[in-house]
């Protein structure tokens, strides 16, 4: 029987069932279950493992991984190709127009870049 996970052991034991009904056929009770399961573990990961968003720089590098994008690419929308490279490294911070700039080349919310985040040393 099915029923909200509330501890690490019943999220484990969730874990091993939800292998064993992975590659259900559809239609099935088992594919059911599997559904079912999913949301149930779904739930209980974003209660006790939630993941942050990623900082502005990590979405950068992940759309320009999606996008197939190189550093060159980014060169126009943040005043050239070292200054892509400071901003990639952490060395320099994103202005309101780079902000703006990116927001359009990425097609990424401005929301997305606006965070704060630490330089590196």
């Amino acid at each position: 029987m099915l029923k909200l996970i509330k501890t690490e052991d019943e999220y484990r034991t969730a874990l091993k069932r939800l292998g064993e009904l992975f590659n259900a056929t559809a239609g099935t009770p088992e594919s059911d279950e599997c559904d079912v399961l999913a949301l149930l573990v779904g739930a209980y990961e974003d209660e006790h493992y939630p993941i942050g968003e990623p900082d502005p720089i990590e979405t950068i590098k992940i759309r320009m991984e999606e996008m197939q994008l190189k550093q060159i690419d980014l060169a126009e929308a943040v005043g050239g190709k070292s200054r892509v490279s400071e901003i990639l490294n952490k060395k320099r911070k994103l202005t309101v127009e780079m902000i703006r700039n990116l927001s359009v080349l990425l097609h990424v919310s401005v929301n997305s870049l606006i965070a704060d985040y630490q330089l590196s040393r």
